[in-house]
């Protein structure tokens, strides 16, 4: 009598779980609470274990992602974070805001038929078990070579060429222009998306390692380059961002209560104006709230609106939902939570009373007409569709340009038109020897990994640089 054929239960993607909406929009909690161990291992199982995996082909830094889940699968968390380790410093935060579906978790397999394997959920997982537990030994560093290099910036950009470098026996310092460590990795996000200990975790594991960080160390005016060198330093890396905000040139942007997003979220992120007054950081909270853009930056600001207190909450973007650039992840938590979308709608003006308070906007409305330069369809104005929005509050979440700080303080480094820094693809090279640059200042505002898969490029080419010159 043969066995009978026992088919194999197929399993499902695990979600993840979440505050409710109406209870999360009033507090700046985590809105994720992570997978329990079960979770993760019941994910893990998912994975089949491709000979060629195109998810690594699809990580920035080219993280074994088998590898790690491989371990999760065998309840090894420990060599999970382990294994994470060899390619990225910085999983707690690459769990929480890398845009997986369109890196790894685009590539999966499994996502051409079904749901892809929860990559950054994993990821996530066993770098919060790690930081709970501290079980896993620190990274082998190779033996001192005596070198020290400068990196200038501590987002992602400059952690990941700092680790790497630490790892391969430099002696290394980073510089950071805030109070705090971090870059936009905290004065960016806010802190229900990415909470700032886990930044702070990162960091304290890179110094655990060797590497130097200085807050309040604006390089370029308190220390140049030059005297960078001059100090000892043969090799520094650029890693400052792209910070400076970009406004849409209307009438009355100069009316009070209209902020750039970066101001309004460093404000409430990194100056913890949302704890007010436990810290003295005042900001406008204002009761309808307009946030102008559809990135994650607008996702951010609006949601942060709502935690503030805000009785309405909306998104204005030129284009129609099918153009948003933000994560579809973040677009549904910000529906969820209540903000209202204005889609195919441009700012013309904002208005304000006798004392210059704002107090509405006025838009137009939009038509999708051929595509731009960019691949999306050009909006186009609608003739006499003018109309009102109260508003007390507007955010301008429309990118950020690359802030010149630095740069007009450094002779001899090469820029485009748009004032970013010109490297070399493979290697983040600059035009002054002895000087790489990454991450946003070359690219323009881009995501957290992508600006660590430069760092990685940067720190080989800085090694090799000390060994055996420019």
């Amino acid at each position: 009598m043969s066995a009978p054929n026992i088919k194999k239960e197929k399993l499902s993607r695990q979600p993840m779980p979440e505050q409710e909406a109406h209870i999360r929009a009033k507090n700046f909690d985590e809105v994720p609470i992570g997978l329990t161990k079960d979770m993760a291992i019941k994910e893990a199982q998912r994975c089949i274990q491709c000979k060629k995996p195109a998810c690594v082909e699809g990580c920035p830094v080219g993280v074994d992602i088998p590898g790690f889940i491989r371990h999760i699968k065998e309840g090894n968390f420990t060599d999970a974070i382990t294994k994470i380790w060899e390619k990225n410093s910085l999983p707690a935060v690459c769990g929480r805001v890398c845009p997986q579906e369109l890196q790894c978790e685009g590539n999966c397999v499994l996502g051409k038929k079904d749901d892809p394997v929860a990559i950054g959920n994993l990821e996530r997982f066993v770098a919060d078990y790690e930081r709970k537990n501290r079980k896993a030994a620190l990274p082998a560093k190779a033996s001192a070579t005596g070198k020290k290099v400068a990196v200038v910036g501590s987002g992602p950009s400059g952690l990941t060429v700092a680790s790497d470098l630490v790892l391969k026996g430099h002696d290394v310092s980073v510089f950071e222009a805030f109070h705090k460590p971090g870059g936009v990795l905290v004065y960016g996000i806010p802190e229900f998306r990415l909470p700032k200990e886990i930044v702070f975790s990162e960091v304290a594991g890179l110094e655990s390692l060797g590497a130097k960080v200085a807050c309040n160390n604006v390089i370029g005016r308190t220390v140049t380059l030059d005297e960078l060198f001059e100090e000892g330093y043969e090799a520094i890396y650029i890693g400052v961002g792209a910070g400076l905000p970009t406004f849409l040139n209307i009438p009355g942007e100069n009316l009070i209560g209209v902020f750039s997003a970066n101001e309004y979220l460093t404000r409430s992120n990194l100056m913890k104006a949302y704890m007010f007054p436990e810290y003295d950081t005042p900001v406008i909270k204002g009761k309808n709230v307009i946030t102008l853009g559809a990135g994650n930056v607008a996702m951010d600001a609006a949601r942060t609106a709502l935690r503030l207190g805000a009785e309405s909450s909306k998104i204005v973007y030129r284009r129609s939902r099918d153009e948003v650039p933000a994560r579809g992840a973040e677009v549904h938590h910000a529906e969820e939570e209540g903000v209202e979308f204005f889609f195919l709608t441009s700012p013309v003006k904002f208005s304000g009373n006798e004392k210059g308070r704002l107090t509405s906007m006025t838009g137009l409305k939009m038509e999708l007409g051929e595509p731009d330069q960019s691949g999306r369809r050009r909006p186009i104005p609608v003739k006499g569709s003018e109309f009102d929005l109260a508003c007390d509050l507007a955010i301008i979440a429309v990118g950020a340009g690359a802030n010149p700080l630095l740069t007009r303080s450094t002779k001899g480094l090469a820029l485009n038109k748009w004032g970013y820094i010109i490297t070399d693809e493979k290697t983040g090279k600059t035009s002054r020897k002895g000087v790489w640059a990454g991450g946003d200042i070359v690219t323009g505002s881009a995501t957290v990994i992508l600006a660590m898969g430069a760092g990685r490029q940067a720190a080989d080419s800085i090694d090799n640089y000390l060994a055996v010159g420019w």
